[in-house]
């Protein structure tokens, strides 16, 4: 079966976003190229992760011109737009916290798992999520 290999995240910034995305959420770089002309190729995704879509990775495209940037931070109309599965919640939880990540709400456990709604540097809202299945190693 075919599988997602890359989303794109329009940032303003690419350094700035590899920055959050590899010292608050944990996040790998895996490849940083120079395509020339200031453009570049960056993508990160989670350290280690396995599931989802494949390990999908984000794609860091800067914005050039007006219309994305008015899209950064907004590429979903303000509803959660990534949803980033943890084994350990309080651990994950714990460690952006310290790393400065905003959450929007104290977490909540659901019957389909832990959450917690968090923003990006940008304003892109993200659910922290240890499914319920995962908490009981099943």
């Amino acid at each position: 079966m075919p599988s997602i290999a890359l989303v794109t995240l329009v940032v303003r910034d690419h350094d700035e976003a590899i920055a959050f995305y590899t010292d608050a959420l944990g996040f790998e770089l895996v490849e940083d190229t120079d395509r020339g002309n200031g453009a570049r190729w960056v993508v990160v995704r989670p350290r280690g992760g396995v599931g989802g879509i494949g390990n999908a990775g984000l794609l860091l495209a800067r914005a050039k011109n007006e219309d994305e940037e008015a899209a950064i931070g907004h590429q979903s109309g303000g509803r959660v737009a990534f949803f980033l599965h943890t084994e350990d919640f309080a651990r994950d939880h714990a460690r952006m916290t310290e790393a400065g990540v905003k959450f929007l709400e104290e977490p909540r456990h659901e019957p389909y798992g832990s959450v917690a709604v968090f923003e990006d540097l940008y304003g892109n809202r993200w659910d922290l999520l240890q499914p319920a299945d995962a908490a009981s190693g099943s």
